[in-house]
């Protein structure tokens, strides 16, 4: 996919965290809300520069080239912090890397995501990607010990902030969705729903109104099946079956969604 492809197919390819295509206008209208990078766009060679390597480093994202969309977007500062860090969130999913270098590579990315909204507090996706990846640093460490050092809050504070900014992100959604179901299959539901507020019942809204959001997108269906199986799988063994066969079956965008579909392929052989 290249730059032509990818600004035909912008509003498909982020049907699910409504990031807005970066063009030169967007790089400016980001720089003016903040002094210090209308100083920095300079030194970066200006908003059509910047745009043109952050439109490259989305290229390598939705082409699957993780680690080149990472590096890509982290020259740019904040500007390209939400490329860098979504890009790292899914790498630290799908490569086989040691554990020591997943946790450096989500730690490192915890720190763009810090500074970015710090700089940028009124943009929904640096406040999603800084949860994404606290999320998945989380899911490295013991679950019991995540919840001590505050992680959940932290990722649940990023997540609503995100869906305060734009109530329609689907991705923000689900991932609030898997904070309840982690919480409550982790702590039991009473006190899952005491201590973090978290519950069955949001848990399965928040899936619910991902999976309507973007009804063709395979992650959606697949954390919604995944989630119910943290819940109560015998429970929800029906539903879970047809939310895997459904993911399986969509018609992939780009190589994200192709690993995606694969995953809900081997889960559901797996059932």
């Amino acid at each position: 996919m290249g730059p032509t492809t990818l600004q035909r197919r912008w509003s498909q390819l982020h049907r699910g965290d409504r990031e807005p295509f970066p063009d030169a206008e967007r790089i400016q209208s980001l720089c003016a809300a903040a002094g210090e990078l209308k100083q920095r766009l300079h030194a970066l060679g200006g908003a059509q520069a910047v745009a043109k390597r952050l439109q490259s480093a989305w290229c390598a994202f939705h082409n699957g080239q993780f680690v080149d969309a990472i590096n890509a977007g982290i020259p740019e500062g904040v500007l390209g912090a939400s490329v860098a860090n979504k890009s790292a969130a899914i790498h630290s999913l799908y490569a086989r890397l040691e554990a020591t270098k997943v946790m450096t590579l989500l730690s490192e990315a915890a720190e763009r995501g810090e500074s970015a909204v710090r700089l940028l507090s009124g943009e929904a996706n640096v406040h999603y990607t800084l949860a994404l990846v606290l999320g998945r640093y989380s899911q490295r460490m013991s679950i019991l010990r995540a919840l001590a050092e505050g992680m959940a809050e932290r990722v649940r504070g990023h997540l609503q902030r995100t869906l305060e900014l734009e109530p329609s992100h689907a991705e923000a959604h689900i991932a609030l969705g898997l904070f309840h179901a982690e919480i409550v299959a982790k702590l039991g539901s009473i006190a899952a729903g005491l201590t973090y507020r978290a519950s069955a019942a949001a848990a399965i809204r928040h899936f619910e109104q991902a999976s309507q959001l973007t009804p063709q997108s395979p992650i959606a269906l697949m954390e919604y099946a995944h989630g119910l199986q943290l819940l109560d799988a015998s429970a929800h063994r029906g539903k879970i079956l047809e939310l895997y066969q459904r993911a399986a079956a969509c018609r992939p965008l780009d190589a994200v969604d192709q690993l995606d579909c694969k995953r809900a392929r081997s889960e559901l052989a797996a059932l």
